[in-house]
């Protein structure tokens, strides 16, 4: 079997392409494609908790802390301690940091949007289909070796 054949190169292969798209987009407004997504998560109007940032993104917690002091020092997000909970750390977006996720939107949809109309319905549907069949395989190991 020929390297080109197999779901993981196809995937990692179009995600690469996706991403370096994304990082081209995203360099023109002075962020990243990483960032674009971290900024995506945060909930723009009651911020989001920092420990459930790191789950939606597949991400580890060291890398997201480093992404997070990193989005701090730029003026794109503030921590604060949670008024119920003081050892909850909430991230809330600056107006810098939504500005910034306005494009990050706009970009993800642009795409998702030009994709919706250049491939018919039905393949969409099948593509979902597999994908989702797949992380089900995983996720419910399902799949032995």
């Amino acid at each position: 079997m020929k390297k080109q054949d197999t779901v993981d190169f196809n995937v990692k292969y179009t995600w690469h392409l996706i991403s370096r798209m994304y990082n081209e987009e995203a360099q023109k407004h002075g962020i990243t494609a990483a960032t674009g997504f971290v900024l995506l998560n945060i909930d723009p109007e009651k911020g989001t908790p920092a420990t459930k940032i790191a789950p939606l993104l597949g991400m580890e917690s060291r890398s997201l802390t480093r992404m997070l002091r990193s989005l701090e020092e730029r003026k794109l997000i503030v921590r604060k301690q949670d008024k119920q909970d003081k050892r909850l750390v909430i991230i809330h977006l600056t107006p810098e940091g939504r500005k910034k996720r306005e494009i990050a939107r706009y970009t993800v949809r642009h795409f998702n949007n030009y994709l919706k109309i250049s491939i018919p319905e039905h393949e969409f549907q099948t593509f979902f289909k597999v994908l989702h069949k797949i992380n089900d395989m995983i996720e419910n190991r399902k799949i032995i070796f």
